[in-house]
């Protein structure tokens, strides 16, 4: 184990940046599902406290031994870092609202506009080198996923009703995680990325507070805590592995990696129906879906392995 770790350490930032923004949109992949499932039997705003609770206990526990000055940061935190913070709570609460009221692949479509955008803040921000093949891997990415989505974007264009009531949240969602990510991009050159995630994790945890009814918890079944408990998991290693990512990759790289994550939604989905399972809809393959998946993959690859001349 600690030969791989090892090796790991000494391989180049870039393959560490993509490792770590790879992990991250693997866990992406089963979150979108298993939130769709949560919202059976727990409200949405509870949800998303008990993911940052969960992560900010893992988190807090893990560093108040090893090193506890990370809490220092607490004491006067950067301005940036609590809009970051606030940002994420809107994107959490955004998400998951938009989950409850439509399904896991129409949430997936839309949540990929803040990738995008951090993409761009990539280029305008942060002034990273933009290659041609950068800017027609990227382009690749999102036609393939729009191609991808078809058959969930011809049902928006039929039901008004649905854009209205879930959509909406989703694209707030997805505009506040473009503000954290961008933050959190600025904010890893000055401070380790697990001591910015304890204000990350820390601050929704009161700012959700308030909207969130503790007796129901109380009433919760094994199963509904199991899955609690695997998305606050989800939500520590998810957001733990992307603050290293955007510490050792550009934006736009990180960014189109993280675009692949409704294609791994896209499959389990797809194993879920094999298996003929009955506590979720599954989807269905298509030409134009398996086109576009290929797509995307081949889009994040021109944008990551892109070479300087």
């Amino acid at each position: 184990m600690n030969l791989i770790l090892d090796k790991f350490l000494n391989i180049s930032t870039t393959y560490k940046g993509i490792a770590f923004a790879s992990f991250t949109a693997l866990l992406w992949g089963f979150l979108a599902i298993v939130l769709k499932i949560a919202t059976y039997d727990i409200a949405p705003v509870d949800i998303a406290w008990m993911r940052f609770f969960i992560a900010f206990l893992g988190l807090g526990l893990y560093y108040i031994f090893r090193k506890p000055v990370y809490f220092a940061i607490f004491k006067k935190p950067p301005v940036t870092l609590l809009i970051a913070a606030i940002s994420l709570s809107i994107n959490y609460f955004g998400f998951i609202t938009g989950i409850h009221l439509t399904t896991p692949s129409v949430a997936q479509v839309f949540i990929q506009l803040g990738p995008v955008l951090l993409a761009i803040s990539g280029f305008t921000f942060f002034k990273e080198r933009v290659y041609k093949k950068q800017i027609a891997g990227l382009i690749i990415a999102v036609a393939g996923l729009l191609l991808f989505y078809n058959e969930q974007l011809s049902v928006l264009i039929g039901d008004p009703k649905i854009f209205k009531n879930g959509v909406l949240w989703v694209v707030i969602g997805a505009l506040a995680w473009a503000f954290y990510a961008t933050f959190q991009k600025r904010l890893v050159f000055d401070y380790h990325p697990m001591q910015l995630n304890l204000v990350l994790f820390g601050v929704p945890v009161i700012l959700l507070a308030p909207f969130v009814t503790f007796t129901n918890f109380s009433a919760l079944s094994i199963n509904n805590w199991l899955i609690l408990l695997f998305l606050g998991g989800n939500t520590l290693g998810a957001y733990c592995s992307l603050a290293y990512a955007l510490k050792f990759l550009e934006a736009n790289k990180v960014s189109v990696i993280i675009i692949q994550n409704p294609i791994i939604t896209f499959v389990i989905m797809a194993v879920l129906g094999e298996m003929q399972v009955n506590w979720i809809q599954p989807e269905k393959f298509t030409l134009l879906t398996l086109t576009g998946a290929f797509l995307v993959i081949i889009g994040a690859g021109l944008t990551v392995f892109s070479k300087k001349r």
